[in-house]
């Protein structure tokens, strides 16, 4: 997930959700589907349906039994296949985003034994630690290594030797984790024999030096691998260990192994094979291949091509006795899920019509069903649908109508239970536990309905809105009015933007119209508070309302936000000499060409690391967005916030974490320089060595939410008048 995403909600959240590893809280059902997973009072237990049993699985006597107590406050696990071991995770550190390195242990839970994995390795190491699949061995990296161990006989070994800080075994480099959302690079074969792996060489990517002048008398420079727009992406290639000998086959995939990326692979369940997407470097053609492990072999069975660019898929769901593959593809101009024949040859619409598959459910093969997350008639909003996967059925609605707003479910692998979760805009976050097969909660006290009984509506919720725009595009957007609000009255507004093709900011959701960075009541004080979906956006609107952004950004996006502000403007409670505009990340740019290009609509702006010159990020993101820089840097110029800071009037407030490792402090530094040499008053708050999210050290969120109020409050005053 790309971090340039992140930050759009409640700010206050920011260190929790910078803290938990991508998945964590997802349901761990047992194999049969009928209980699940949890840490519950510092022991692991099974929960059983429907009764909600709970059994004790490990128990908190024999956690606290390791000496020093490393698993009394374990992080997360992992359950071999036969059920009978646990994998534990504990001591975990930070790689870039996550916690995903850190120290493993086994518990046998016949023998009631616990024994540490990779113990010879230095200390919170080990990261993707994994069971194979008969549970007698773990697999795990370290160092940029595969290991394996064999849990009976207590030996190690090293399946890889050559990796380095950049030679990258098993896992991957900063662009691939950031914008390809890859972190585990190894995968047991489903005989155990062998396992498939990344190795990623990034010894030719630059350095960026960030500079660290606080934390010693002498400064220090902070080196971060990173490949900027233009530049050559790592090399990658996928190998096959024998776990016997510990010899590498490597895949024969064809292309050159640094003009490619190789976002997915699997292995084919049953089989000596694996499955891979290859995206070529301008991420517009899309190609799947089956590989030979054994002779390493390849064969293209499906391309899918775009005029503007082809997502990473998400994965394979396998069915019909690994016969065939669940895809989804945008080929039609929605997003839709396909049942492609092992081959290629064969491809048939599961899920056809005018609308798009936010999200693959589950596929249910013994029913016949797949279910899917949509929203045909409003953007803003989720339910849950099924179709036949055969193809060829309407879909029926699986969420209660009565229930508006966004809808999540986790359900169980026998497609009997499910969790499911219901909020909006009024509504908090409500869980409940149901049977799928009959739509019926399992106790009505825990209902979604009983505990939607107890909430008190509150005053002045949030308003959505549809407004079309002179170039006769409709927007999405959501408006909180003021507290006490007068219609006689005019108000100051406040847009927030987003803006780019990685998040919406209009979702029927709770916290939606609450600005978490506003030290204070921002409706109490007096502010109308609107959001904004420009075209680009991943709304779930087809394939041309999301793709139109191609080569735009910075443009197409801007002149959206501009023209919904302007036909906003002629409302009657609003103040047009009281506009102001602020955003995060891709927010930030947003904000800074809203400013720049639109200076007559938008009086007030706060931009927070922002990307001054798009020509400065990171290869994968902004080259898949804006098109190859090597045949025309044009777009980039065009749509970059820099090549306009001269048309600046209003009053602007910059802000950067001079650590950021993701938008670099240097796009900070263009700006001002462009804005000085324009003679453009602008004010500027850095924060020294805070990365992108401005969160680290100590009071650091506190000052920041009031240095963005006072601006706020000073050059765009609150209140009716």
């Amino acid at each position: 997930m790309n971090i340039r995403n992140l930050f759009f909600g409640l700010f206050l959240l920011l260190a929790t959700v910078l803290s938990f590893s991508a998945g964590a809280q997802d349901i761990r059902w047992t194999r049969d589907g009928n209980a699940y997973y949890e840490i519950y009072n510092g022991e692991l237990v099974t929960v059983s349906l429907p009764g909600n049993e709970r059994k004790i699985i490990i128990d908190r006597n024999t956690l606290y039994s390791q000496g020093g107590n490393p698993l009394s406050n374990f992080k997360d696990f992992q359950v071999s296949e036969d059920g009978t071991k646990i994998l534990l995770y504990t001591n975990s550190k930070k790689v870039w985003r996550y916690e995903t390195r850190g120290d493993y242990y086994v518990a046998d839970l016949k023998t009631g034994q616990i024994v540490q994995v990779g113990k010879d390795r230095p200390a919170s190491s080990l990261m993707f630690a994994k069971f194979s699949p008969d549970g007698t061995k773990v697999a795990y990296v370290s160092k940029h290594n595969l290991y394996v161990e064999d849990l009976a006989a207590k030996t190690s070994k090293a399946l890889t030797t050559d990796g380095t800080e950049r030679l990258i075994n098993g896992t991957f480099d900063w662009a691939y984790e950031e914008e390809f959302d890859c972190r585990d690079g190894f995968r047991w074969s489903p005989d155990g024999k062998s396992i498939a792996y990344w190795q990623i060489d990034a010894s030719r990517i630059r350095n960026f030096l960030m500079i660290n002048n606080t934390d010693s008398i002498y400064s220090y420079t902070i080196p971060v691998e990173y490949p900027k727009v233009g530049q050559d992406p790592s090399s990658c290639k996928l190998g096959i260990v024998d776990i016997a000998t510990a010899k590498t086959n490597w895949l024969a995939v064809p292309g050159d192994q640094v003009q490619h990326y190789i976002p997915r692979m699997e292995w084919i369940p049953g089989s000596n094979e694996v499955i891979l997407q290859q995206l070529n470097r301008e991420q517009n053609v899309s190609k799947l291949y089956v590989a030979n492990a054994g002779t390493g072999t390849v064969k293209l069975i499906y391309t899918e091509t775009d005029k503007a660019w082809v997502d990473a898929g998400k994965g394979w769901d396998w069915i019909n006795g690994g016969k065939e593959f669940i895809w989804s593809s945008e080929k039609d101009g929605w997003n839709h899920l396909y049942r492609i024949s092992r081959d290629g040859k064969k491809q048939v619409l599961i899920t056809a019509g005018n609308y798009d598959v936010i999200e693959k459910s589950l596929v249910d093969e013994k029913n016949g069903v797949v279910y899917f997350l949509a929203s045909p008639s409003n953007a803003t909003q989720k339910y849950l649908y099924k179709t036949k996967l055969s193809g060829g059925a309407k879909p029926e609605m699986v969420t209660p109508s009565i229930l508006p707003g966004t809808h999540d479910y986790d359900i169980s692998p026998n497609g009997v239970f499910a969790r499911h979760t219901y909020q909006s805009a009024a509504v908090p976050r409500l869980t409940e536990w149901m049977k799928l097969t009959t739509l019926n909660p399992l106790t009505m006290e825990g209902s979604i309905t009983n505990q939607l009984g107890r909430i008190k509506p509150g005053r002045n919720q949030v308003e959505f809105f549809r407004i079309k725009t002179e170039d006769g595009i409709e927007l999405d957007g959501w408006m909180k009015k003021p507290d006490n609000f007068d219609q006689t009255k005019k108000y100051p507004v406040v847009f927030y933007v987003y803006g780019e093709p990685a998040s919406q900011t209009v979702k029927d959701t709770w916290g939606t119209g609450h600005n978490g960075l506003y030290a204070g009541n921002m409706p109490g004080d007096g502010y109308v508070y609107i959001s904004l979906e420009n075209r680009g956006a991943p709304a779930p609107k087809g394939r041309e309302w999301r793709k139109s952004i191609f080569q735009n950004i910075g443009r197409l996006n801007i002149r959206d936000q501009a023209m919904g502000a302007k036909k906003i403007l002629e409302w009657p409670f609003i103040d047009k000499n009281r506009v102001a505009v602020w955003g995060w990340s891709g927010g930030g740019s947003s904000t800074l060409n809203l400013m720049f290009q639109y200076p007559e609509i938008y009086k007030t702006g706060i931009a927070i690391a922002a990307v001054g010159n798009q020509l400065t990020y990171d290869n994968i993101y902004q080259e898949r967005y804006m098109g190859s820089p090597l045949k025309s840097t044009e777009a980039y110029v065009k749509g970059s916030p820099v090549t306009y800071a001269g048309n600046l009037k209003g009053n602007l407030l910059y802000i950067h974490g001079t650590g950021d490792d993701n938008v670099h402090y240097q796009n900070a530094e263009m700006l001002i320089n462009a804005l000085i040499r324009h003679g453009k008053w602008f004010q500027m708050m850095s924060y020294p060595n805070r990365t992108h999210s401005i969160s680290e050290g100590e009071g650091t969120f506190q000052h920041l939410a009031l240095t963005y109020t006072k601006f706020l409050q000073t050059y765009c005053p609150p209140g009716g008048r």
